[in-house]
This record gives C-alpha cells, sequence and structure tokens, in this order.
C-alpha cells in the first residue's frame, strides 16, 4: 500500500503538465477546478479533494470545485481569513497536516459539505509570491493517512496550480466580477458620505471607478474609421508618441524624479511589433482602425489586469488611456487626448505611490479610497501633489454609475454624490478665496524668530522635487529632511545608483548654499517594496525595516550611499540622516558604510564630498536611555515624532481603532523629548524635530519651551508656523513647557 501511494506522489509530480492541459477544453475557471480535483484526487488515491479560492476585494475563501463532498456547496461555503482550517492555512501560509482534523482548535463544523467521516486532513496555500490564491485540500476516511511526503507532493501540484491558475485568469478573464446594478435609491443614500481627510482641497467633478480588473476600451469610445488606412493608423501612433513626450517634458517640472516613468507602459506598447501588427492584420482583413485597436488593446488589458503582480496589473489603465489617445489620433483633426479619467474624480478600493502619481499628471481631479487603509507615504505624496483623497468605508461608492456627479470637501472628509447647485457654489465660493502661494510668500519673512527675538530655523521636508519651489518661495532655510522612498515606491525596479545621483544632485543644486538633510531608505510596514523579494513578517513595524533592511540588502545601501556623496560634491552643508536608529551600534555600522563608499569613491577618482554631516533620526524609545552616548558620537539628531510617539505609546497611529491612546501629549512623551534635548545641549550638538508636532500649532510654544530651535515641516506650513512662534517670548515658552512636564496625565 505504502509503495504504491508514493508511486502515486511520483505520477503526480512527475505529471505535472498534465494540469496544464486540463486548459485545453474547458470552458471556464470554474470547469478547469473540477476537472483539476478529480484529476489530483485519482493521483493521490483519496476519497476527497477540494479547491477554495481567495476572494481578495472580500478576503474570504470561496469553495470553488469538490469531489468527495457535497457538489452543492460549490459557491456557497465561504470562510474569512483564519476561519476554519482553510482560513488559517490561507492566513499564516503554512500548510496544515491532521491525522483526526476534528482535534484540531481551529477545526469548524460545516453541515452543509457532508464531510462526516473523513478523519485525516491535508492542505496547502495555493499563491505566487505574496499574492494569496486560495487553499487546495484532500481528505481521507482512514485516520493519520497523509505524511510529510504528501504535504511535498500537494505543495508541488498547488505551485503548479497557481501559474495555471493566473494562465488561466488570463486566458479566459472569468474572474471579472458582474458589474452591481444601481438602485433608484442609490443616490439618496449616497447623498452625503463622512469620510477621513488623507489629503485636503477641494474637486468637483464626474466619477470614474479604477479598477483595472474591469478595465476595458468600449465599443462607444472607438468611433467610426472605415475610411483609415495602415498609413494612417502609423501616423496617428507617431503622433501619439509625440504628445506623450510633450505630456512627460511639462510634467518634467513637477515631478522631475518620476515623469520619464509613468509612462513607461504607453512607450513599451508602441514600440511593440506585436500591438501594431496586430492593429495591422485586423485593418487587412476589414476591421475599421478603432475596432482593431480596441480589439489589440483589450488584450493586453486583460494581460495585465489579470497578472499576480501589483505593478504590473496597474498597467491595464496605461494600456486603456494609450488606446484611446490612439484612436483620437487616427484622423488629422482629432483633438489632443486628455486621457480616460482627466478632470474626473476617480473611486477605487486600492491605492498606490504609482497610483497617485498616474492620477495627478493625467490631471484627475481628486480620489476616493473605499474600504481600505491608506500608506502613509499615499498620504504624503498626495498631500506634496496637492491631490485631494479622502478615506472612508462606505463600499457602495464602487456601484456608482460611470458618470456621477461628485463633490469632495478634503479638508473635512466629506463627500457629495451628486450635489446640488447650491452645494458645488458654495464650495466653488469657498476655494476661491483660498490664499495662494504668492499671497502666502509675501508674509512670510527670511528669518523666524519668537516675539523676543530668540532665533528658530525652519526647515523643509521634501518628498518630491517639485516641492522646492515651495520651499524656496516660503523661504525655507534648507532642507531639513529630504524622504529618499518614492524614487524607490514609484519604480517596478530598484532605481540604479545614476538614477538617484540625478535625483539628489538636482535637489543639492536647487537648494544650493543652503544645509540638505537627506534621509537613507525608509521602508517601514506600510511602506513596502512591490518589486523587492517578499518578507513574511506577522508585525513588520517592529521587523525588517529601515536601517534593519538597508543592513540586509547591503548592496541597495551601498549604492545609495555612493548616489548621494557623489551627488553633494561642492555642497558646503549636506547631511547624511540614519532612520530608526536602536543603538550605537547600528550608528557605527551605517556610518562605517559612509566611510567605505566614500573610500571607494576616492579609489576611482569620482568626486564626491567628502565629510558630510552623519546623524540619526530618533525614533525608538530605547535612544533615550543611552541618549548621552549618542550626542557624543552623532554630528546631529532629528526626532521623528510620529513614529517616536506610536512606540512610546504602543499606539498605532494608522490604526482609528487604538487613535485615542496616541497622545502625544502624554507625560512619558513630553519629558522623554525634554531629556534628549538637554543631552545634545550639553554636548554641543544640534538637535531639530520633525513629524506632525513639528507643525502643530499648540505644540510649538512646549517645544521652544524646552530647547528645540531647528523645525522641519511641509514647507506650506512654514507661513502659520513663523506666525505663531512670534506669538510668545522664550520665558512665556519655557514656563509653558514646565507647567506640562510636571503634570503627571
Amino acid at each position: 500500500m505504502m509503495k504504491k501511494r508514493e508511486g502515486a506522489r511520483l505520477s503526480m509530480l512527475c505529471d505535472m503538465s498534465e494540469i496544464a492541459s486540463l486548459l485545453v477544453g474547458s470552458e471556464n475557471l470554474e470547469n478547469f477546478l473540477q476537472r483539476t480535483v478529480v484529476m489530483v484526487a485519482e493521483h493521490l488515491d483519496v476519497p476527497v479533494c477540494s479547491i477554495y479560492m481567495y476572494d481578495e476585494k472580500n478576503r474570504e475563501l470561496v469553495l470553488k470545485a469538490t469531489t468527495g463532498l457535497n457538489p452543492q456547496a460549490v459557491n456557497r461555503v465561504r470562510m474569512n481569513l483564519g476561519e476554519g482550517l482553510v482560513g488559517t492555512v490561507m492566513k499564516t501560509y503554512e500548510p496544515i497536516l491532521e491525522a483526526s482534523c476534528r482535534k484540531n482548535p481551529h477545526f469548524k463544523y460545516i453541515a452543509e459539505i457532508f464531510e462526516e467521516g473523513f478523519e485525516s486532513f491535508l492542505a496547502v496555500p495555493i499563491g505566487r509570491g505574496r499574492e494569496r490564491i486560495g487553499v487546495l485540500t484532500v481528505q481521507h476516511t482512514i485516520p493519520d493517512y497523509f505524511t510529510e511526503l504528501d504535504v511535498t507532493a500537494l505543495r508541488g501540484i498547488a505551485a503548479q496550480l497557481a501559474g495555471v491558475t493566473a494562465n488561466a485568469r488570463l486566458l479566459m478573464s472569468l474572474d471579472i466580477q458582474p458589474v452591481p446594478q444601481v438602485t433608484e435609491d442609490l443616490y439618496e443614500r449616497l447623498s452625503f458620505v463622512a469620510g477621513k481627510s488623507a489629503s485636503g482641497g477641494y474637486a468637483f467633478g464626474l466619477s470614474t471607478i479604477l479598477d483595472p480588473a474591469q478595465i476595458e476600451v468600449t465599443e462607444e469610445s472607438v468611433g467610426i474609421h472605415n475610411d483609415v488606412s495602415v498609413s494612417d493608423f502609423r501616423r496617428a501612433l507617431a503622433r501619439t508618441a509625440e504628445q506623450l513626450e510633450d505630456l512627460q517634458n511639462r510634467l518634467s517640472k513637477k515631478l522631475p524624479e518620476a515623469a520619464s516613468l509613468i509612462f513607461a507602459a504607453h512607450h513599451m506598447i508602441l514600440k511593440d511589433e506585436g500591438f501594431s501588427q496586430r492593429v495591422a492584420g485586423q485593418m487587412e482583413e476589414g476591421v475599421a482602425a478603432g475596432e482593431a485597436v480596441r480589439n489589440a488593446s483589450n488584450y493586453y488589458i486583460r494581460m495585465f489586469a489579470s497578472s499576480s503582480r501589483d505593478a504590473l496589473r496597474e498597467k491595464a489603465l496605461d494600456v486603456e488611456d494609450l488606446a484611446l489617445r490612439i484612436i483620437a489620433n487616427l484622423r488629422p483633426s482629432s483633438n489632443h487626448h486628455d486621457g480616460p479619467v482627466a478632470g474626473r474624480v476617480v473611486i477605487t478600493d486600492r491605492l498606490y505611490p504609482s497610483d497617485i502619481l498616474r492620477l495627478a499628471a493625467e490631471e484627475v481631479r481628486g480620489a476616493v479610497l473605499v474600504g481600505g487603509g491608506i500608506t502613509s507615504h499615499v498620504a504624503i505624496l498626495s498631500r506634496s501633489l496637492q491631490f485631494p483623497l479622502v478615506i472612508c468605508d462606505e463600499m457602495e461608492l464602487l456601484n456608482l454609475p460611470r458618470g456621477t456627479p461628485l463633490l469632495l470637501d478634503a479638508d473635512m472628509g466629506n463627500i457629495y454624490v451628486n450635489p446640488s447647485r447650491e452645494t458645488v457654489a458654495r464650495f466653488e465660493q469657498r476655494n476661491k478665496t483660498k490664499r495662494s502661494l504668492k499671497s502666502l510668500a509675501k508674509s512670510v519673512t527670511d528669518t523666524t524668530a519668537t516675539r523676543d527675538g530668540t532665533r528658530i530655523r525652519l526647515m523643509a521636508n521634501i518628498n518630491i522635487l517639485g516641492e522646492l519651489e515651495i520651499a524656496r518661495s516660503l523661504k525655507a532655510e534648507g532642507v531639513g529632511l529630504y524622504r529618499t522612498e518614492f524614487p524607490f515606491l514609484i519604480r517596478s525596479s530598484y532605481p540604479s545608483e545614476e538614477e538617484q545621483y540625478r535625483i539628489y544632485r538636482r535637489m543639492f543644486e536647487e537648494m544650493k548654499g543652503k544645509p540638505v538633510v537627506v534621509r537613507t531608505l525608509d521602508l517601514a510596514g506600510d511602506k513596502v517594496l512591490p518589486y523587492a523579494e517578499s518578507i513574511k513578517e506577522d508585525n513588520p513595524q517592529l521587523g525588517l525595516r529601515s536601517l534593519r533592511f538597508l543592513f540586509e540588502y547591503r548592496d541597495v545601501f551601498e549604492q545609495q550611499i555612493r548616489a548621494i556623496l557623489r551627488a553633494a560634491d561642492g555642497a558646503e552643508n549636506a547631511a547624511i540622516l540614519f532612520p530608526l536608529v536602536s543603538s550605537l551600534d547600528e550608528f557605527r555600522e551605517a556610518r562605517q558604510c559612509v566611510f567605505e563608499c566614500r573610500d571607494r569613491l576616492k579609489e576611482l577618482g569620482i568626486p564626491h564630498n567628502d565629510s558630510p554631516r552623519l546623524g540619526a533620526m530618533i525614533e525608538i524609545p530605547a535612544i533615550v536611555e543611552i541618549v548621552d552616548d549618542i550626542a557624543e558620537e552623532v554630528d546631529f539628531a532629528s526626532i521623528g515624532t510620529n513614529d517616536f510617539v506610536q512606540y512610546m505609546l504602543a499606539a498605532d497611529r494608522g490604526n482609528d481603532r487604538v487613535l485615542r491612546y496616541y497622545q502625544p501629549y502624554h507625560p512619558a512623551v513630553l519629558r522623554a523629548l525634554k531629556k534628549i534635548v538637554q543631552s545634545f545641549e550639553r554636548h554641543g550638538k544640534e538637535i531639530s524635530l520633525c513629524g506632525e508636532q513639528a507643525h502643530d500649532m499648540d505644540y510649538l510654544s512646549f517645544l521652544v519651551g524646552i530647547g528645540i530651535r531647528t523645525l522641519s515641516v511641509d514647507p506650506r506650513c512654514i507661513p502659520d508656523v513663523q506666525r505663531t512662534l512670534a506669538e510668545d517670548t522664550l520665558e512665556e515658552s519655557v514656563l509653558h513647557a514646565d507647567s506640562l512636564l510636571a503634570e503627571k496625565t
């Protein structure tokens, strides 16, 4: 019996191609999955085999195919992540092998599947990288039937099934959900939705749903082009390429580090002979030009939308945009195409930094993120681009028909669906009265001081190079924090040393003569590189992030350091800041990396900055007890209050359920800040502060009172911060700080 089963395992592993062959003749994905479970059951000689597919939108597993259990349960049995044995496998991403499944504390009895009598249980996850696809299970009446060899065999099957399932979706496009029907009272129910502001501003326009899985070039958008020749089509391609290049050049002023990336997929397809030949071939067979472009582009859209990689799925939107631009250019008289989402308000259930860049480039007026959390860097980038963004939990917004009038009051986080003329007029008037950058600049003085003349330096936090102009206009005294994450987050692969050098060099050139602090790559739990090796962590906020990530990926660290040193050549006051330092050893290791990169550049004769200031970002409470050791060794430090407060109080600032525990005025936080500042004063070292508290008007007097003399803030906050600082004298601020430090609660 054992030899027979081992032979079955070997047969299953050796005949993986048989799974792929099941696609041929399968009418749809469900039929393919059903044929697969039958084949696996036969090969492993088991009475039960089932496949559960993961519904990403609803975060639940759905029984999609089974042999041996009740077939009527297919598409009816659903389990949340972590629910039952199957849900636990999907949540932990680890197999479960049970001699008697009912003894497992995660076991959940489901009457309608008729699994009584099947004692032995084995389940393995189906997935590709970080992408959850589903769970493959086998069961048997004989207790303790399965072994570790069966686990290995089933893992191999699941791995093959993951790839074939992805291909099945690609070829058949059967995972697209039907468009929900809009009920008569939808507008009335959704007339006003209260959300939360992620990036302030105002937007009014027609709505569109952003979902790569449902993107296609529609028949209505094609028009009639029966008299357009293949030569006309080739000229339309050339005109489209010219228009994209022009748009890219215009965007380079606003987004110099990303302009060339936004239309990368457009250019790739324009240069792809397969695309142009596919269109030309159809035209030669009598298909109208617009229809041929539509057919070819929808092929690419389905291919990208069905990919397991987020970065590729996003390209479906790029293809739709490109196709509409080409169609608009099929006739010489066509007006310049503005893209399918230009001037609209986008509704979506997911957003990445690259999405924000693309939407801003396409001149989308604003966006609503439904039912999902938002990464801090998406919010920061949105604010940097002055792109209105609201997040909310109202899933029915995704059911709104395209073209629904939508008004965003992103300052308050409110959404108005199909607003009245009076509502629109009121907000339009309010928007017009907002102060312009030019008027703000007039109110800012060259230097900042308290009412009695104590100097405070106001530096700028810079996320994208386009903010440098704002910083200069509002008289920032330098760059106190340049976040280097965005060139990494918006790409589909690590930026090269040369790409980083060009970005950093421009910043040093534009801020010539002023101090510039460059923070090394600060990846965290909410800042994941889509192309990096998958790092599975139960708690990424306390995991391989920031300096820890760079120490693990030394080549990435060294490339960035070399790029910074080269870019800072000739800069008089360049500084490198290391994030999330938790010990003196970590700072020394990072510093040694800088020394080694400097020495290597010197050996090669490459111009570089030989002696940048090196500092530590204070974000971890552990530093408080060793602050004298840190202050003695670093050239400077910057307190990052956002992480410092949340780590001090063990309260995730991005979690609404524990937001009340995130208290910047907590006595432990205030006293720790005082202790840090005093230590740096004793050692004669510069200490600055960045984060939300740096531009919290109620917090400023306390900061001045404990000795902070340098603040790094969003450049748009400089006028208000400067005005608030000028209201109090130093003595008043010291008294205010002392009173707060004396409080016990």
